[in-house]
């Protein structure tokens, strides 16, 4: 059963009972029989709610309804607020006007109250790019007001496996470099306590030293850690549900996997990767600078000799053979960044003491 069938017949029963008192009324006046004056009229009021209901209830209604969904949102709050600002003026100018001698007095706050109604509406919605700006504009220096007052930004990181094994997590943590929650999902957690307990060695002590990083997390507060029940249906493999989480959070997931790294940037999802932060803050050496190493291997090349910095940067020594075991200076002739890191290509400074 339709709306409007339903008013039809409300207004049907309401003009029938307004036609029967009309006839009853009009058969006094004129002396008529009130009987057949009250069915004839009642018949006629019940024909004319029948008819006219919908054009004084639901069809207004309906075509109320189909300006305002025409209508934007920025109209239409311009457009109310400049109502409520004009009504305002209205009622402030009642006052005054009322003491006015009559027939002003009664007819000019009236007239105000139309008159600054529309020219409220009217300039507001004229104008309405200009206020809406104007309050974008406010709510933008409000948002960087708050970040310059707080100092770490609340965001959430997911952890992944291989960076929770590798260990360098905790002591990044511990610098407060990182700010946020560092969330870790129950599946990565399961993930981890599933190698703790395999049957192979080194996969058992990799995943209980994941469950001693996370132990430390927990312990250090200056970087609050998060286990959540989250997890992503339909997906399987944990990779995938961290790439799907990530979207769904809208938050970086710390890796230092590689292949993580490039499915989850195709998606969109953005990567912290630790190795990525390991090769940005090592040493920066140019071709001339010099250094000591200690060489303890054999290069590839004949005569070669290889060292490592402190922060585990190849130094490849020309002629550095003869001087395994030995701290000898060099000088950096060249520095070449593959994949794997940063090497260092260098000659023997036999002017400082190398011979």
């Amino acid at each position: 059963m339709s709306t409007e069938f339903v008013f039809r017949l409300v207004g049907m029963v309401v003009f029938s009972i307004l036609g029967v008192y009309f006839g009853i009324f009009l058969a006094q006046e004129t002396d008529q029989s009130p009987e057949v004056a009250a069915v004839l009229m009642g018949l006629v009021g019940s024909l004319v709610g029948l008819i006219l209901t919908p054009y004084v209830t639901t069809r207004p209604m309906r075509a109320i309804r189909r300006v305002l969904l025409s209508v934007s949102t920025q109209t239409l709050v311009s457009g109310l607020a400049g109502l409520v600002v004009g009504l305002i003026i209205a009622a402030l100018l009642t006052f005054p006007l009322s003491l006015l001698p009559e027939p002003l007095s009664k007819v000019l706050p009236f007239v105000g109250v139309l008159l600054f109604s529309y020219f409220g509406v009217a300039v507001f919605v004229m104008r309405q790019n200009d206020i809406f700006a104007m309050f974008r504009q406010l709510q933008s220096r409000t948002a960087e007001a708050e970040t310059a007052e707080s100092p770490i930004v609340s965001r959430t990181i997911l952890l992944d496996t291989s960076v929770i094994i590798d260990g360098r997590i905790a002591d990044i943590a511990r610098t407060g470099f990182l700010s946020g929650t560092l969330l870790i999902p129950r599946f990565v957690l399961n993930e981890l306590q599933y190698i703790a307990d395999s049957s192979d060695s080194l996969r058992r002590q990799r995943g209980r030293r994941g469950i001693e990083v996370i132990s430390q997390l927990q312990k250090d507060t200056s970087v609050p850690v998060r286990i959540n029940d989250m997890n992503v249906e339909g997906v399987r493999e944990v990779d995938d549900k961290l790439v799907v989480l990530a979207r769904q959070l809208r938050c970086p997931i710390l890796t230092n996997d590689f292949n993580l790294n490039r499915i989850a940037e195709l998606q969109g999802v953005t990567i912290l990767n630790v190795n990525e932060l390991a090769n940005a803050v090592k040493l920066v050496f140019l071709p001339g600078e010099s250094l000591d190493v200690t060489v303890i291997q054999e290069g590839k090349e004949i005569g070669q000799g290889v060292g490592y910095l402190d922060d585990g940067t190849m130094v490849v020594v020309e002629d550095g053979r003869g001087y395994l075991d030995k701290e000898v200076p060099v000088t950096v002739t060249k520095v070449l960044q593959t994949a794997a890191g940063r090497m260092i290509f260098a000659r023997l400074d036999k002017e400082n003491g190398s011979h």
